[in-house]
């Protein structure tokens, strides 16, 4: 009986990386795939390699946590208790993926295994108020960091990251050789040539990232009862991973690619590298982090920051000026032209927010990221409280 349990919590858990895989890669190399810089397939590999690395080296911290940390009594990771965690995760994300909404799987995984804690009475209220903690700090963190780059440093960022793209594909086979190697094409300019690589290296960044954070939600459970040593469950969660990123990850790659154009280039980047930079360090101090959420908030900041550049601090103190404070001034510097000195820009050059994305949507995102795991938390406490099978 426990083997066949053991080989149901390895399956689901393998579902859940699936998942997770199909959901990740997407945000981290829909750009470089949608630049024509490298295939699906690719995408795909460069998302397993990295996300393995961070996983093996940092994600073990926030699987700990998890697994060890989060409940006070490690008896009560019994099998039992750790299928039924990974099934609330599981259930959650289809949720969110019946809804067309990406959730976070960090936050449900924390949920799910919060409702068992609160059902057996060992729920550690310390570290869940230092996730908690972490949880709102954090993306306000992104939103300051983002602002203030946004303000003072997106017009120089922007001239020196935007791509100008030739006619014809970036890449051509040399054959000539006696291995097929893929160089520039002659229509390729240099700068163009090194913000595609600059693309696909924060692509492989937020692989890195995700790794470190996501891991967790896969395998936690079943480390955390004991029956998965830590190595052995890493490596089971990084193929499912793997399998995601090759499979159903092409459609969210596609999606992605083709909505580039929502968010500029410059927006883009500065988004990752700084969502990306606090996610690793979350995860290094074994905190779960959601890179959604994170994200939305660097990109409201930067936004942010940016409508701002019309306005001096010295006016804004006084109250003089108006300018229309919006996210949607990332747009009005997709070609990449010199901007005017801070306090002498036109506020009519600003755009609404409606120019970079619909309001309606991004509503029923944040909700939706809220209710997921909210969905995970109350349907585990209600079934480990209540259900005699699992006995806690």
């Amino acid at each position: 009986m426990v083997s066949v349990l053991l080989l149901v919590g390895i399956l689901v858990a393998v579902f859940v990386g699936f998942n997770i895989g199909g959901a990740t890669t997407g945000p981290a190399f829909g750009p470089a795939v949608g630049a024509d810089a490298i295939s699906k397939t690719v995408a795909g590999l460069l998302m397993a390699v990295f996300f393995f690395v961070g996983a093996w080296t940092i994600g073990r911290q926030v699987v700990n946590t998890l697994g060890n940390e989060l409940v006070t009594d490690p008896g009560v990771f019994t099998l039992e208790a750790s299928v039924g965690v990974l099934f609330f995760i599981g259930i959650a994300l289809f949720v969110g993926n019946f809804f067309g909404v990406p959730a976070s799987t960090s936050m449900t995984a924390v949920g799910s295994i919060a409702g068992l804690g609160l059902a057996a009475g060992e729920l550690d209220w310390a570290v869940m108020g230092e996730i908690a903690i972490w949880w709102i700090v954090s993306p306000f963190i992104g939103f300051w960091v983002s602002l203030i780059i946004g303000r003072y440093f997106y017009a120089a960022l922007n001239r020196r990251i935007v791509i100008e793209r030739s006619q014809g594909p970036l890449f051509t086979i040399d054959r000539s050789r006696g291995v097929p190697l893929p160089v520039p094409s002659e229509t390729t300019n240099r700068r163009e040539l090194g913000g595609v690589a600059m693309v696909i290296a924060i692509g492989c960044v937020m692989a890195y990232s995700s790794g470190t954070s996501n891991i967790a939600n896969a395998i936690a459970p079943l480390v955390g009862s004991g029956e998965l040593e830590m190595n052995p469950a890493i490596i089971i969660g990084c193929v499912a991973v793997g399998i995601g990123t090759l499979t159903i990850a092409r459609r969210t790659l596609e999606t992605m690619g083709s909505e580039l154009t929502e968010l500029p280039l410059t927006a883009a980047i500065v988004t990752a590298t700084v969502s990306s930079t606090l996610v690793i360090f979350l995860s290094a101090i074994g905190i779960p982090a959601s890179f959604v959420i994170i994200a939305t908030m660097c990109i409201i900041g930067l936004g942010w920051g940016r409508a701002t550049r019309p306005v001096t601090v010295t006016d804004a103190v006084r109250g003089e000026g108006e300018t229309p404070v919006s996210v949607g001034a990332l747009t009005a510097d997709r070609e990449g032209d010199e901007l005017p000195p801070i306090g002498e820009e036109e506020p009519e050059r600003i755009p609404s927010a409606a120019d970079l994305f619909d309001p309606g949507t991004t509503a029923r995102v944040v909700l939706m990221q809220n209710v997921v795991p909210a969905i995970a938390t109350i349907g585990a406490y209600a079934t480990f409280r209540f259900v005699p099978l699992f006995g806690i």
